[in-house]
């Protein structure tokens, strides 16, 4: 075994930190002390960290990051997987060596994450990984797929329903489509003309988004859409408005359009990640992997993910 190895596992740690809010060259892998799992709390050994826009839009400047609680010296990465490696007093549910995965708001990419049993998403939560559901995927579930449940259930899906998704090729995209053909809906995927087989591979019926999306939508001739979810800005919203959606049966998830709910992975139903992961589980719902990048490479992890070119999910490996 290497010497830096065997250090690693005993007292020491490697997390990417920000000493200053900005783009990916501010992001820096640093040593750091490893303390003990406190009262309530588990320490997990993170093998994978997914990334979101999210990551990047919250520590870009110190007022975004000031909106999210995060202060400088920083964290970054919200989404992990791993193992739990020790178990702090009061707990109970969780045991050395458990697999699992969840969310840890900003400090995701580095060997270990300390998470309360009872947490929120600032505090760290975690959930059982089902065996079938590999890290790396794992590590892509939380964010995203809490996200796309919460905006479906504001949509009650059903066999009758054809829902128009803006933004359907992205991160969020890749759930929100799966899940909503899941309950036997429709789907029509806005994208870009590229993303063709991409979006039809995920079970969307693809049309290019941009001026004259309610024609192509139309010419389509699949029938009234009948719900809406716009998962990148407001096109989807004013289009579906004007096939003739109401707008209760809209969401947003970024733009904001009044009368239109938004949502967001806070809304989430309870179990929603842990369905998501059966899914997965059970071979019902793939997610994609666009890259895989070695913790070192971090900086450009981030740049291919913030491109937004990307389809499916990038991830970050630290292996134990």
């Amino acid at each position: 075994m290497h010497p830096h190895e065997d250090a690693l596992r005993d007292d020491a740690s490697r997390a990417v930190l920000l000493d200053t809010f900005g783009g990916p060259e501010v992001l820096a892998l640093r040593d750091v002390p490893l303390p003990r799992a406190g009262d309530g709390q588990i320490r997990v050994r993170v093998s994978a960290a997914g990334l979101n826009p999210m990551d990047w839009f919250m520590t870009a400047d110190a007022e975004t990051a000031a909106r999210f609680g995060l202060s400088l010296p920083c964290g970054f990465g919200t989404d992990y997987a791993g193992a739990v490696d020790e178990v702090g007093s009061g707990v109970s549910g969780y045991a050395v060596g458990d697999r699992v995965f969840g969310a840890a708001l900003s400090r995701a990419v580095a060997d270990h994450v300390f998470i309360d049993a009872d947490g929120n998403i600032a505090s760290g939560v975690a959930h059982h990984t089902p065996d079938g559901v590999d890290d790396r995927t794992a590590a892509t579930l939380a964010i995203a797929g809490s996200t796309a449940s919460a905006a479906l259930d504001v949509l009650g899906l059903g066999p009758g329903d054809t829902v128009l998704v803006g933004g359907a090729g992205g991160g969020v995209g890749v759930f929100a489509v799966q899940l909503a053909r899941i309950t036997g809906a429709r789907v029509i995927g806005t994208g870009s003309p590229s993303s063709t087989e991409y979006l039809r591979s995920l079970g969307a019926e693809p049309v290019a988004y941009g001026e004259g999306l309610t024609d192509r939508v139309r010419d389509l001739g699949l029938g009234t859409v009948t719900a809406a979810l716009d998962l990148h800005g407001t096109e989807a919203v004013h289009v579906a408005r004007e096939l003739g959606v109401p707008d209760d049966r809209m969401c947003t998830i970024a733009g904001q359009v009044e009368g239109v709910p938004a949502a967001n992975g806070a809304n989430a139903a309870p179990d929603a990640l842990e369905n998501i992961a059966r899914l997965v589980a059970a071979g019902r719902l793939r997610v994609p992997l666009e890259a895989a990048y070695p913790v070192e490479d971090i900086r450009v992890a981030v740049e291919t993910q913030a491109a937004r070119h990307v389809r499916g999910k990038v991830v970050i490996d630290l292996a134990p």
